[in-house]
């Protein structure tokens, strides 16, 4: 109390002391309220470089998600990942780093593939890379099974028995391989007599292909939707058009 008293003595001499020289009260008052800390705020300059720097960080710990992802990622994922708001932050973030990578002429790119996005290698420098990457990157299939794929691909879900009438041939050994490369899965039961399985394409199959789903796949909307064997010879055409291709998995 007694140090309350000090303190209110001295401001009263000080108002004193103000009057003798002509300053009343309240411009000493104003005096005293100038040694305040003051407040501070930044002009629209200063907020728009805080914002981009939060978008750079932002942008930058979604590239080190993708750097380090060894399969396609959804929005969702990357934006949990990465601490994002949600899947269309993540989005626009993504066409951020695609322009930026695009205009430095960068030697990978975001790829959006297998329903999801991943960094990859740019195709033409698949030739440069494939010395050095490994044989286990690449994977090399015979005619017969490149055949065998393409049927599974288009008629999905379809029966062994549906292949093996649209080849002509037994396809029980070249359909176990195929999912031994984790190309083909098992996707449920016909209602048919016996319930025989049903057989589909694998996220891995989108993967080595380079496709972001299957309406990617070339004449996909010819070719999909007719379920009548009749089209065998376009699919036999097409898979020997490709029989000859070797499909490598570029690294990023």
């Amino acid at each position: 109390m007694n140090s309350l008293a000090h303190q209110l003595r001295l401001i009263a001499g000080g108002d004193r002391c103000l009057a003798r020289h002509g300053v009343g009260p309240a411009v000493a008052s104003a005096s005293l309220r100038v040694m305040r800390p003051a407040r501070f705020s930044l002009d629209g300059s200063e907020r728009g470089r805080t914002t981009a720097n939060r978008e750079s960080a932002r942008r930058s710990r979604l590239e080190a998600v993708l750097f380090l992802a060894r399969e396609p990622l959804s929005l969702r994922k990357l934006a949990q990942l990465a601490n994002l708001t949600d899947g269309t932050e993540a989005r626009t973030l993504l066409d951020s780093l695609r322009k930026c990578y695009d205009a430095r002429g960068c030697a990978f790119q975001v790829a959006q593939v297998a329903g999801g996005y991943q960094l990859l290698s740019r195709p033409e420098f698949a030739a440069w890379l494939r010395s050095g990457a490994g044989r286990e990157q690449e994977i090399r299939l015979s005619t017969p099974a490149l055949e065998t794929l393409a049927v599974v691909a288009y008629r999905q879900p379809v029966l062994r028995a549906e292949v093996e009438a649209i080849r002509g041939v037994a396809c029980g050994e070249i359909l176990r391989q195929l999912m031994d490369r984790d190309l083909l899965r098992i996707v449920g039961r016909s209602e048919e007599l016996g319930r025989p399985l049903s057989y589909g394409t694998t996220k891995r199959f989108l993967q080595v292909f380079g496709l972001c789903n299957l309406d990617q796949l070339p004449w996909a909307a010819q070719l999909r939707p007719t379920a009548n064997p009749v089209a065998e010879e376009p699919l036999r055409q097409t898979a020997e058009a490709d029989a000859h291709l070797t499909v490598d998995v570029e690294p990023a």
